[in-house]
């Protein structure tokens, strides 16, 4: 089977193709237009300019897609789209685009949840049917979650960040800095730069919730933290050392509740398999440290991470979790695919179920 997917719940407008043969997923092609450099001067991703740039970008790509698989519409089996959750003006443009697909194509319309995108982003080429119980650290600009799975599909939420997503932290603090759009990387190359150069840490700032007796997060009073340490040191501002001390040591903070949490959730949950999912999950630091702990704390857990290049947002991601819906689907179920152009909205809230 072979499934085209399309993903744009934000600023990344992208498609992809599953090759999806005896229960293994693999990536035929995959194409992502990322719009950063248009939104860096915003500080941020601006909706309907993303969406603008969707409507020019989504047909080039699909045809870049399809071009690079060296397949034609005759070749495609199912046809997926992020549903949700995301940016309205970005979801719409990609559900539009599958739906009118679907319609011209005669072919079966899946809708997919973006966070549920991210996870499956750990099965590509493998076969997870002995994954299970599975525990999700979901880390985003959007999301902050840790998810326990006992089976495909069976979502239960042990908590989830109670303001701020971690990586939305980190771009505001990076903006604080004077860095530029996406502040992420950039926090953690900085970071990097100085961890390298320095053997201790200097624990600026506080670890929020740490030791609440949940698996919830907060990050904006962390945020909050930095603003006031930055009021206090506006001259320093403009030493390149001082911004990476300071980078270093807000991830450092960031990392060690995402870590600590992940070690009270698999204390009281034991898993077969962990997984990180999201943006943040393309940090180094943080995929080294959970590496560490599974190994140390957790022997017995296998510790997936996605390729880098399916850490951000894609579409091959969105892929794969179709390519697990559709095998586990009745013969009626999928035959009601057929129509699922006519109903399919976005969901620019739409839950993980």
């Amino acid at each position: 089977m072979n499934i085209l997917s399309i993903e744009t719940s934000c600023d990344e407008t992208a498609a992809a193709i599953i090759q999806w043969a005896g229960g293994t997923a693999s990536v035929l092609a995959n194409v992502v237009s990322s719009q950063a450099s248009l939104h860096a001067k915003w500080g941020g991703v601006v909706p309907d300019l993303a969406s603008r740039e969707h409507i020019k970008n989504i047909v080039p790509v699909i045809e870049e897609t399809l071009e690079r698989a060296q397949m034609t519409p005759d070749d495609i089996d199912l046809i997926a789209v992020t549903e949700g959750p995301g940016l309205m003006p970005a979801l719409l443009i990609g559900v539009s685009a599958a739906r009118t697909l679907a319609l011209v194509w005669k072919k079966p319309l899946i809708g997919i949840n973006h966070l549920e995108g991210h996870i499956y982003a750990n099965f590509v080429g493998n076969d997870q049917k002995k994954a299970f119980p599975l525990t999700a650290l979901i880390v985003s600009g959007g999301h902050t979650q840790l998810m326990l799975m006992q089976d495909h599909f069976q979502y239960e939420l042990l908590g989830e960040t109670q303001d701020d997503a971690a990586g939305e932290a980190f771009d505001k603090v990076a903006k604080m800095l004077g860095l530029p759009y996406p502040g992420g990387p950039i926090v953690a190359k900085r970071a990097d730069t100085y961890r390298n150069d320095h053997l201790q840490s200097a624990t600026l700032f506080p670890r929020p919730m740490l030791d609440a007796h949940n698996f919830d997060f907060s990050f904006s009073g962390l945020k909050t933290s930095v603003l006031y340490f930055l009021k206090k040191h506006e001259e320093e501002k403009k030493d390149e050392a001082f911004i990476d001390m300071v980078c270093h040591e807000f991830q450092e903070a960031v990392i060690d509740v995402l870590v600590g949490k992940t070690k009270k959730a698999l204390e009281l949950h034991p898993a077969k398999t962990f997984v990180i999912a999201g943006g943040v999950s393309a940090n180094e630091r943080l995929r080294n440290r959970l590496r560490t702990l599974i190994e140390e704390r957790f022997p017995d857990t296998r510790f997936l991470t996605p390729e880098f290049i399916y850490s951000l947002d894609n579409a091959a991601m969105i892929g794969i979790a179709a390519a697990y819906r559709y095998e586990r689907m009745s013969a009626e179920e999928r035959s009601a695919l057929m129509a699922t152009h006519l109903t399919l909205d976005p969901d620019a809230n739409l839950p993980l179920k």
